[in-house]
């Protein structure tokens, strides 16, 4: 696909970045040279200097001939306008990043009159995902499919845990009885596809699908349950810390922030007056202590800097609080706060360009199977994707032990109806079924990707 991003900030790279890596025809348009260069160097793209509201710079990035374009940069308004102008040029699809909260409202209205196809909030994004993980404390990430019908946790193997040094298929009958999958394992810095005869080892980290409810007492089993969580701190209060909040205002979750500037602290004050808003250094550990950190459920590390997130978080473990999620954008860092004990971290870019891809990958789908989620779990070393399933889709009725499967792919679950299955040998796909695949390769984009042979097309075989 020929794509244009406006914008070579974190989000607009990062998604360059996998998009490249996927064979697309890239173009990066921003004002900066700088930020240009940086990226022409790094990455396989063509490079325009100029204003992505421009029509002359996006007709010379070759807007009126593009798949798509995605707005990025930082300014919400420069991102619609850009999106439309791309429109009228003849892009046939656009993305726009919109993170204003006074947008919400009206978000519907402005797609339509704009010509946007998508819109991406990369706060909200990450707000949602961290609200499921203080709603099921026992998981270091989680991933919802489904409409929340299912759900994907990944948890790290401990010393005295029942599952290590056992294979899987020797797991007790009660166990079994929950319908669950271990779909993926990380070890070592590398990602596995586990089958039942793999046995997990202490430090391994295992990423476990299957029906909320049935998850919820999986841990409790383990040993593993938390509490629910009624007390939540947060340090930074930015966007992702506001949005956050309102998703939690209404659950009996009490929410405490800190916040260095004095007018961002008013404004969370007004719009969100059931919280307690403090004006002062998160990063100070007397402030800390004098607000009673360690009587708290929850930490939630929301600033701008990488590092202090880290630091704070650090601190939060050591004064005993068992859920603690930080906010960390850098790569390089992943292997550092893992080592440290620092499993939920987030990181809003990456988030953000999972959701594009997922638009871009149903766009380049010639099959019509219908991708409706992509998640990239084990830092990034396998993708878990939800597809519904079309009349097109290839071995349709043929048992799942009779497809050949590309290597390091695994058939997790379908959801038939209202009947959700953790798939067996006999088991097979229908029309209309929604299945969640995992996957160490990141060019899936259709059902049909995951087979190893062209065979035939559609119906039994």
């Amino acid at each position: 696909m020929k794509i244009i991003i406006a914008g070579s900030g974190k989000v607009g790279f990062t998604l360059a970045e996998q998009l490249v890596r996927e064979s697309h025809d890239v173009t990066i348009v921003d004002l900066k040279e700088a930020a240009l260069r940086r990226a022409a160097d790094m990455l396989d793209i063509m490079a325009v200097q100029g204003n992505g509201v421009s029509a002359n710079v996006l007709r010379e990035a070759g807007a009126d001939s593009a798949d798509l374009v995605v707005a990025t940069t930082n300014s919400d308004e420069v991102n619609m306008v850009c999106s439309l102008v791309a429109k009228n040029l003849g892009a046939k699809y656009t993305i726009a990043r919109i993170r204003n909260p006074e947008y919400n409202s009206t978000l519907a209205e402005l797609r339509k009159d704009l010509k946007i196809d998508m819109v991406i909030n990369p706060e909200r994004a990450t707000a949602l995902e961290i609200s499921r993980l203080l709603r099921f404390p026992s998981a270091a990430n989680i991933e919802s499919f489904c409409r929340g019908r299912v759900e994907l946790m990944g948890f790290r193997l401990q010393e005295g845990d029942f599952l290590v040094g056992s294979p899987l298929h020797t797991l007790s009958s009660g166990v079994k009885r929950l319908s669950l999958l271990f779909c993926a394992v990380e070890r070592e810095g590398r990602v596995l596809i586990p089958n039942g005869s793999f046995v997990p080892q202490v430090g391994d980290k295992l990423y476990l699908v299957g029906q909320p409810d049935s998850l919820d007492k999986f841990f409790r089993l383990l040993g593993r349950y938390a509490p629910k969580i009624r007390r939540v701190f947060l340090v930074g209060g930015g966007k992702i810390s506001s949005y956050l909040m309102s998703l939690l205002e209404n659950t009996g979750i009490q929410v405490k922030v800190v916040e260095r500037r004095e007018d961002r602290c008013r404004a969370l004050q007004l719009q969100h007056p059931k919280a307690t808003v403090l004006c002062g250094d998160g990063t100070d550990q007397e402030l800390l202590e004098s607000e009673n950190l360690s009587a708290c459920d929850a930490f939630v590390a929301l600033t701008d800097q990488d590092e202090d997130n880290i630091i704070i978080s650090l601190y939060a473990r050591q004064m005993g609080l068992s859920k603690i999620i930080a906010k960390c954008n850098r790569l390089n860092y992943a292997g550092i706060v893992h080592s440290v004990g620092l499993e939920s971290v987030l990181s809003p870019k990456f988030i953000t360009a999972s959701h594009m891809l997922r638009l871009v990958r149903g766009l380049t789908n010639s099959q019509g199977s219908v991708m409706n989620a992509l998640y990239r779990i084990a830092d990034g070393g396998a993708e878990a994707m939800e597809f519904t399933v079309s009349p097109n889709t290839r071995n349709l009725g043929v048992a799942l032990k009779d497809l050949r499967l590309k290597p390091n792919i695994l058939i997790a679950v379908l959801v038939r109806e209202q009947e959700i299955i953790i798939p067996e040998g006999s088991t097979a796909m229908q029309a209309g079924d929604r299945v969640i695949v995992i996957s160490k390769d990141s060019g899936i984009r259709d059902l049909n990707d995951i087979y190893r042979d062209e065979g035939p097309v559609g119906g039994a075989q």
